[in-house]
């Protein structure tokens, strides 16, 4: 059977836990450092603590150390790699090709998407350098996806929902340009969230004012057949950052939706074990988004970006019906509650929002009236409180099933219990109780054994074999076995868990190209080493190293501006613009459409 793995964001090891507790089959954490996020930074004791949790489940932990490395770092983050393989980690997620060059342990490598895993020579020239999994891009198409399922044997992941990275990633240079804040260290500005101006070769202002680069969030909630079909096997959710009522939401969202594929599809499985039970209806439109998109899935398609704003808008609730002094009335079927924020676009296309102090039905008390919210103007809802109250508290659980077996001879008790997956451990207990007098002593010992609800387990049979007579056994000698048993198994789970090991490399591998520019990345003497043991003739150094002399390419982006505002002569018949520049204050930048 073909094994599916919903891989979720991991912030911080409460994250972490709790993505695991929702569904998830693994989830994706930084160490202290080099992890592509400044702020989510993560102790090898707490990373640890997470691979024993997840791996009880036979869930996976993979540890990200996606950034570019500079000289005086590559034994910082050798050792590093050292102490990730002792937390019991998975997989480590790179992007820097000297790790290869590293004395390292034998841990799984996955290549991540900066490593520009387009061109199925290049992910062949990975696979055969030992990396096991392939991070695909965000652009691509499902007809690509298939192409190069056709052409490799290593897994591949490719994002599912999230944020949208307007340029290749590992191709843009720009926060570096303008900030001396590398992306591809981890320290990325976000200018593509900024507003610009697009202006052509005269001056004259096209669009004023706009987040053009802004993109959507990806959200293929409704593909995710379409890319089993196409080879994907691991569903990744991006944000990092996110707070954990959105790891939650999403998470189980996709959980679900993986779940009801598997009923109809039984080649399949999940790659880890475990049922969840939640306390709320998992729905992505109730926590951050930036309007959803599914980008480039099925080809190039119009309304990617979210041009008016790049913060969360969240869903629609209705429209503006009358404005009184201290309250408005709102058409709405949904119901609106104390503490909700809502927002809406005024007349200059701006987002503005307020809080909701008292809700009677349509009747909406503000903390303020915003002076610009007219009549008619559609409101959204951007934080929902109730929503976010049910997700702060507990809200699921995940529980693999078991099988009890108790027989009961004159001389012991023997407890066997095996769980979904075949794992099983037993104990034996001296039978020096008395015989029992309650007829119903048998059912008694099996509820008792039931009990498991503070563990990640649930009874759902209980067998009882009584070769003598039931003994009267009180309850707290039977929680103490039970609860022995429970441990035993939790722990053989976990000592079970099989951890993937990093394929040989192949000694004659070639680097499908022997000219490097500066965009592959090449930030250190042993990337540039290993590039030219398997091939490679010239590198260029990486643009954090040196930029080069020449007009330089900062963001390739399969996103087009001008077909996104109906501008493109040879696809939507616009009248040529001749050229155009993005400006933001004192910064202009060409742009360059290769059609």
């Amino acid at each position: 059977m073909t094994e599916l793995e919903l891989l979720a964001l991991a912030k911080d090891l409460e994250t972490g836990i709790a993505a695991i507790t929702h569904g998830a089959d693994a989830v994706y954490i930084a160490a202290q450092k080099f992890g592509a996020r400044e702020k989510a930074r993560n102790p090898v004791d707490d990373i640890a603590e997470l691979c024993h949790f997840a791996h009880a489940y036979h869930a996976r932990v993979y540890v990200t150390v996606t950034t570019i490395i500079f000289n005086n770092e590559l034994n910082e983050m050798q050792e590093l790699i050292r102490k990730i393989y002792r937390t019991g980690a998975d997989a480590i997620i790179i992007q820097d090709l000297a790790i290869f060059n590293m004395d390292i342990p034998p841990i799984a490598i996955h290549a991540n998407t900066q490593m520009q895993n387009i061109d199925p020579d290049h992910i062949n020239f990975l696979e055969s350098t030992g990396v096991s999994r392939i991070v695909l891009p965000r652009q691509l198409t499902l007809d690509e996806i298939s192409n190069i399922r056709s052409k490799t044997k290593a897994e591949l992941e490719f994002f599912v929902h999230g944020a949208l990275y307007v340029s290749y990633s590992g191709q843009c240079y720009m926060s570096y340009s303008l900030s001396r804040r590398s992306a591809n260290r981890g320290a990325c500005v976000q200018p593509c969230r900024l507003a610009y101006d697009l202006v052509d070769e005269k001056g004259n202002v096209l669009v004023e004012n706009k987040h053009l680069l802004s993109l959507k969030d990806i959200n293929l909630s409704n593909h995710l057949a379409d890319l089993i079909r196409a080879g994907i096997t691991s569903f990744k959710i991006e944000g990092r950052l996110k707070d954990i009522a959105y790891v939650k939401n999403i998470t189980a969202h996709y959980s679900n939706l993986l779940n009801n594929f598997i009923s109809q599809n039984q080649q399949y499985k999940r790659a880890s074990s475990g049922k969840c039970t939640y306390t709320f209806t998992p729905n992505p439109e109730r926590t951050f988004n930036r309007g959803f998109s599914n980008h480039f899935i099925n080809g190039r398609m119009t309304n990617q970006a979210s041009v008016n704003t790049p913060k969360s808008i969240g869903i629609k609730v209705g429209v503006v019906g009358r404005i009184y002094n201290n309250y408005i009335c709102i058409d709405t079927s949904e119901i609106i509650h104390n503490g909700d924020g809502l927002c809406f676009f005024n007349p200059k296309n701006q987002l503005k929002g307020f809080l909701v102090n008292k809700a009677e039905g349509n009747k909406i008390f503000p903390n303020q009236i915003p002076a610009d919210l007219s009549i008619e103007t559609t409101i959204y809802r951007n934080e929902d409180f109730e929503f976010e109250q049910i997700l702060k508290r507990k809200s699921a659980e995940r529980k693999i099933d078991c099988n009890l077996e108790v027989t009961i001879t004159p001389e012991n008790i023997a407890l066997a219990i095996t769980d979904i997956d075949g794992i099983s451990t037993s104990i034996e207990i001296p039978n020096r109780f008395d015989e029992a007098k309650n007829p119903n002593a048998a059912a008694l010992i099996e509820n008792q054994l039931r009990k498991t609800d503070d563990t990640i387990f649930r009874v759902y049979r209980v067998g009882i074999d009584v070769s003598s007579k039931v003994p009267f056994i009180l309850s707290s000698v039977i929680n103490s076995a039970r609860s022995e048993l429970i441990t035993q198994l939790h722990n053989t789970r976990v000592e079970t868990h099989q951890r993937p090991i990093r394929k040989v490399l192949t000694p004659s591998a070639k680097a499908p190209q022997t000219a490097l520019l500066y965009k592959a990345d090449v930030a250190n003497k042993a990337s540039s080493d290993f590039l030219l043991k398997h091939g490679a003739q010239s590198i260029e150094p990486a643009f954090e190293i040196k930029r080069p002399k020449d007009e330089v390419e900062l963001m390739v982006t399969r996103y087009c501006i001008k077909y996104e505002l109906g501008l493109c002569p040879s696809k939507q018949g616009a009248k040529p613009t001749g050229r155009l520049y993005l400006k933001s204050n004192q910064n202009k930048f060409p742009l360059i459409f290769d059609c």
